[in-house]
């Protein structure tokens, strides 16, 4: 998995189990594309302060995704509800296979 799908699916999984400092910090220099020197001015705290606190948060997010495997999970359902949605698609003549396939599809909606 690309690194920065990772750390986005990390931290919509855990994000909320960071400090609200760390999830502010995470935000800025992840996804919003602040520069380590922008986020530590702005917060009063050192560059190399930045870069340990995301460093931090990183394996924080990791250690909780060792332990649950939310995120292992998430995309392997996402990718078994795919599987079944593409096998439905060629059965439109049935009934049931069509029901299945708009089930699948709301599923992958939802997800």
């Amino acid at each position: 998995m690309e690194k920065f799908v990772e750390q986005t699916f990390l931290f919509d999984f855990y994000g909320e189990l960071l400090t609200e400092r760390q999830r502010q910090v995470y935000t800025s220099v992840v996804f919003e594309d602040y520069s380590l020197s922008e986020v530590a001015e702005e917060l009063g705290i050192s560059r190399q302060g930045v870069h340990d606190m995301i460093r931090r948060c990183n394996r924080t997010l990791e250690e909780y995704e060792e332990k649950l495997h939310l995120v292992e999970r998430f995309v392997d359902l996402r990718g078994k509800v795919g599987e079944i949605h593409k096998l439905t698609e060629n059965e439109k003549d049935d009934p049931s296979m069509q029901k299945i396939g708009q089930i699948a599809a709301e599923i992958l909606e939802e997800l």
